[in-house]
């Protein structure tokens, strides 16, 4: 998956939370710009992990933002390509 098909996946997970579409930029933060709370940051997770896969922790102290997430997810997926192809 490119990248463009992670941010719209992640636009889609967004949008599904309530976030409004203007706000939902590459450079927005997640608590600052988005003003999510952990909650929700955990429904994104989970979001991930039904729609794409994969595990990835985003419940931290330090705020990341969509572009910072989007190369995350993808590492994640990189990730997750390379142990399937191990067995």
């Amino acid at each position: 998956m490119d990248t463009v098909n992670v941010m719209d996946q992640l636009e889609k997970i967004l949008s599904d939370l309530g976030i409004p579409e203007e706000l939902i930029q590459p450079n927005a933060l997640l608590y600052r710009d988005l003003q999510l709370d952990s909650t929700e940051i955990v429904e994104i997770s989970l979001a991930l992990k039904r729609r794409l896969g994969i595990k990835l922790k985003l419940e931290t102290r330090q705020d990341k933002t969509l572009a910072e997430v989007s190369t995350a997810i993808e590492l994640a997926m990189t990730e997750q390509i390379k142990s399937k192809n191990k067995i």
